[in-house]
């Protein structure tokens, strides 16, 4: 894939780390791919079976109900849910894509949130 269509320095970067990580992570049914996107306003997380190429479980701060204070609460938020809908599914581990983002703020916050919810990665 080219890096043609992207306009800055900083989301080629990204776009670089991002297939960097892709080549390691695979998710798989019993042990599917959490992915995570960020835009400047929400936070989205799946699970994802690569080997399927079907997303198990969703969550977002679009999502019905969601309150937060702050983004990095909102991440929170975000992560607990999507582990209590994949404990709802059966699904009790993961492993983690952070999507070419760093690990740090929201990213992070989401992670903490799904080990709090009890997914395991």
């Amino acid at each position: 894939m080219s890096t043609r269509k992207f306009k800055s320095a900083k989301s080629v970067r990204r776009f670089r780390t991002k297939r960097s990580i892709r080549r390691k992570v695979q998710g798989t049914a019993e042990r599917p791919r959490l992915t995570v996107f960020r835009s400047n306003r929400n936070i989205y997380a799946q699970l994802i079976d690569d080997r399927e190429q079907r997303t198990l479980v969703a969550a977002s701060t679009l999502d019905e109900g969601h309150q937060s204070d702050s983004p990095i609460q909102a991440g929170e938020v975000v992560g607990e849910r999507l582990a209590q809908r994949a404990a709802e599914h059966g699904i009790s581990k993961a492993v983690f894509d952070r999507n070419g983002y760093r690990y740090h703020g929201r990213v992070r916050s989401l992670a903490e949130g799904a080990r709090k919810g009890g997914l395991q990665f």
